[in-house]
């Protein structure tokens, strides 16, 4: 019989978006019991952690305006954006920075003004951050802030494996103590599902090792809906090691174009003018075809950045991190080329939800990448994501006070059926994992055709059939629940890139036409 817990708010993930609404709901009322449940034991592991450019926002009122803003984010989304959405995103954009700046968050200054930058797609310098560690800086701030609060408590080192749905409302969900080996209930009156996205199910990814696509995977099985998993998005310029074998790749910054690095081929020519205008600062699905084009040319694994436009000082105070992990593998960025390529980032898909990060499961919210909220369209503009991330956390919190007044929890005796099933290892489970990313690396990648996306599906299926009946066999594992995870939304990522007949944003297939004109 498993163990059951009771709060008011159900957190699972403790990012930006995920610790954001847990403070408001704090600090709203004191008398409000929230509990933020995170996968991982550390702050470290989270996409919100490792991001490194910063957040977008109209701060420069004399240079920029948020018509410019709104227009660059439609460009980049290739005319999959919900208008209404861009705008209250953009608009809410400097009241939700002032928050995190007032919660502790300390962005750079160049004397008494911020920092500005710019990123691929952006029109103007409108990037605020913390050198290159934005997102590590968010997190630290949130953290200390929660950490406050009387009334938030944390459950590190437990995974949410299924959302409880009674009659179409959610009522929490079943959670393992990776500890304890235990498994209990967390009762809620509302759930936030902020578990980030995808970028585990490729060979290659900036993402950490917890991105295995729980909360997309879990709210698919609870009846979610879920929308536009065809758009990965792949950051043009993860660093290239020939001698790595597995795990997170390590990102350079699309601030560092935003400073004037050029993507350069091993002869040393500059190719981007050819793909687009912007040059190196199209937009990433310009940018990550037109690497991914010319290292099929060139035969080579990689391509490069040529940084040494920037100065030495320059470099070193805004980059810092950048500048000792290439020098730390023999790389001078101030002479020599940086060796690049595509991997896996960001999900611009996921979780439907409303202009309240409501999904269509009653009492069940969710909020950053594992959501899709019409913001990115088919393609995200850099530096949007924490800023969507925020701003949804606003309006999850502000959508949630009502039902929060008058919603009590489940009683407890309703779950006491629930199966407590014993853990133990299943050592074939990584090699089922290996082969997933192997295959989606090779056939989901920046460019697909129909004949690899059947054939993807074709060797899947057999997968994703043997995960259910380990599942089933009552012996699961961390690495089970993760793997099963990761076969349900590679699945889906499949299944809506075959159905689709137009090329637009993140989705090429070289058997589809180019999109039509959008008014």
């Amino acid at each position: 019989m498993a163990k059951v817990l009771k709060t008011d708010v159900l957190v699972i993930g403790a990012g930006i978006a995920g610790l954001s609404f847990a403070i408001k709901c704090a600090e709203d009322s004191p008398r409000c019991q929230v509990t933020v449940l995170t996968k991982s034991s550390t702050i470290q592991n989270s996409n919100t952690y490792y991001a490194q450019g910063g957040i977008a926002a109209v701060w420069d009122k004399e240079q920029d305006t948020l018509q410019k803003h709104i227009d660059d984010t439609l460009a980049s989304g290739d005319g999959l954006c919900d208008v209404d959405v861009v705008k209250m995103v953009v608009e809410g954009a400097e009241e939700r920075i002032k928050e995190l700046i007032n919660w502790g968050t300390a962005f750079d200054k160049n004397g008494d003004d911020y920092d500005l930058t710019r990123e691929g797609g952006h029109s103007l310098n409108r990037i605020l951050h913390h050198k290159d560690v934005t997102g590590r800086e968010i997190v630290r701030a949130l953290y200390e802030k929660a950490g406050r609060l009387p009334n938030i408590t944390f459950l590190n080192g437990y995974f949410a494996m299924d959302f409880i749905v009674d009659n179409g409302t959610c009522q929490g969900c079943t959670v393992l103590n990776q500890k304890t080996n235990e498994m209990k209930v967390v009762l809620s009156c509302v759930t936030l599902c902020a578990t980030g996205a995808v970028g585990q199910a490729y060979k290659t990814t900036t993402n950490p090792s917890v991105a295995t696509g729980d909360g997309i995977a879990m709210a698919h099985r609870s009846g979610a809906e879920i929308e536009n998993m065809a758009y990965v998005q792949f950051h043009p310029t993860a660093f290239y090691d020939a001698d790595k074998k597995d795990g997170q790749d390590f990102l350079i910054s699309e601030a560092v174009r935003g400073e004037g690095a050029v993507l350069k081929t091993p002869n040393g020519e500059s190719f981007m003018e050819s793909y687009d205008d912007r040059g190196s600062l199209a937009p990433r699905d310009v940018v990550a075809r037109a690497i991914d084009a010319e290292m099929k040319k060139h035969k080579s694994p990689c391509m490069y950045l040529d940084c040494s436009v920037i100065p030495e000082e320059k470099f070193k105070a805004h980059f810092p991190t950048i500048y000792e992990y290439c020098m730390l593998h023999a790389i001078n960025p101030m002479k020599d080329m940086i060796p690049i390529a595509p991997a896996c980032h960001y999900m611009c898909g996921g979780i439907k939800v409303d202009k309240q990060a409501r999904t269509n499961i009653k009492n069940l919210l969710a909020a950053g990448e594992c959501a899709s909220t019409g913001l990115h369209g088919a393609n995200r503009l850099a530096s949007n994501s924490l800023l969507e991330a925020a701003v949804y956390a606003h309006q999850a919190f502000e959508g949630s006070k009502e039902t929060l007044k008058g919603l009590k929890t489940m009683p407890e005796n309703m779950f006491l059926n629930v199966d407590h099933k014993s853990i133990q290892q299943v050592e074939e489970v990584s090699g089922i994992r290996q082969k997933i990313q192997n295959i989606m690396s090779a056939n989901v990648g920046i460019v697909r055709s129909d004949a690899s996306l059947k054939k993807a599906i074709k060797q899947l299926e057999p997968l994703q059939t043997k995960l259910e009946l380990l599942y089933q066999a009552s012996k699961f594992s961390i690495d089970l629940l993760e793997t099963r995870n990761l076969a349900n939304v590679a699945m889906l990522i499949m299944q809506e890139a075959l159905s689709l007949k137009e090329n637009r944003g993140l989705h090429y297939s070289v058997d589809s036409v180019a999109k039509t004109a959008v008014a």
